[in-house]
């Protein structure tokens, strides 16, 4: 013979269906985090490993090139010098491209605006570079930039492609990428995030630098 159940057995049954559903939404609150991790801390990650490459070639170059980088050394002896003072930031990665070894380094996988370019020969700065150059920087300073994101904006604005005159003004990162920080090579070859970049200094959110050169 079937005997019903009281209300206070139903109740307690209700009850204990809610604490386990409570239970269980707190555990995957937990752990989701973990299981995904979010996209921004990929990019971050990959962001950085791409620069600290480019450092370690751009160490290599030199090396074979009298202590000197790309943007210091003349076209006629295997440099980019002319070029990127003329505002062509691909000259200068093209000319590493034996010790970049892929041109998939330059892209940032959190920049959506570039893609990597096939080959070095097809290298163009306004669809396959992510990051700028430092303009005539020299190892003799170790808090120079050498590279790093180049979404910079001033006063509001994208800037525009070419020299970018850092003596007596600052420029930030837009939020597109990296949450309005910016991750830059220096040629201590450390890669730091970076809130602002110019001519004034504090640790941890500004660095000193004088000029790059944005693609």
């Amino acid at each position: 013979m079937n005997i019903p159940l009281t209300y206070r057995e139903r109740a307690f049954t209700v009850l204990e269906g809610l604490v386990v559903v409570v239970v269980l939404l707190l555990l995957l609150a937990i752990l989701l985090p973990t299981l995904n991790p979010p996209r921004r801390h990929a990019s971050q990650f990959n962001c950085v490993n791409n620069l600290k490459q480019v450092g370690i070639d751009c160490r290599i170059w030199e090396g074979d090139h009298g202590d000197n980088y790309p943007m210091n050394v003349p076209v006629a002896q295997g440099g980019a010098q002319e070029l990127i003072a003329t505002g062509n930031v691909a000259a200068c990665f093209q000319v590493m491209s034996n010790e970049l070894a892929t041109p998939k380094l330059l892209v940032c996988s959190a920049d959506t605006r570039h893609i990597a370019a096939t080959n070095f020969a097809m290298l163009r700065q306004t669809t396959n570079l992510s990051y700028f150059i430092g303009f005539r920087v020299t190892e003799n300073d170790p808090q120079a930039s050498l590279s790093g994101d180049a979404n910079l904006m001033q006063n509001g604005h994208p800037v525009s492609a070419g020299i970018l005159d850092l003596w007596t003004n600052t420029a930030c990162w837009t939020r597109d990428r990296h949450g309005e920080v910016g991750y830059v090579l220096f040629t201590d070859d450390s890669v730091q995030p970076v809130r602002q970049i110019g001519f004034t200094s504090a640790a941890g959110t500004d660095y000193a630098t004088n000029r790059i050169v944005a693609p």
